[in-house]
């Protein structure tokens, strides 16, 4: 990796990381079930779904893509938190909330990555 990627790559990371921070700071749970980490989740794959249209529209420099996708979107989203979470809901039987922490996270991610390279498709293309 050379210097200028390191520095992309560390932009995009400390900027994902305090945007993840600043929205988890505060636990913001519905009933047992905590949202904050979904909430990342779906805010970092709907950018990077908005990210990948541009790029293949734009033919980004691979730079970009340390900045955006791998820095950015990377340490904002969260699978470690997710996992945690999921695992204490588990942990204290809570497996309704659990069950909907899987399917929210997982299904909810996609479908903000498929509703953000949806958008930006239709953007570009009019």
């Amino acid at each position: 990796m050379k210097g200028l990627e390191f520095v992309f790559l560390a932009v995009g990371s400390v900027t994902g990381a305090f945007l993840r921070y600043k929205i988890t700071e505060s636990p913001l749970l519905f009933n047992t079930l905590p949202l904050n980490v979904l909430i990342v989740n779906i805010i970092g794959a709907f950018i990077l779904g908005i990210f990948v249209i541009l790029s293949e529209q734009w033919n980004l420099d691979g730079r970009y893509s340390l900045l955006a996708a791998v820095g950015f979107c990377g340490s904002l989203t969260t699978m470690s938190s997710f996992a945690l979470d999921s695992s204490n809901l588990l942990d204290n039987h809570h497996y309704i909330a659990l069950g909907v922490n899987l399917v929210a996270n997982i299904g909810l991610s996609i479908g903000a990555l498929i509703v953000g390279k949806s958008i930006m498709s239709a953007i570009i293309n009019n």
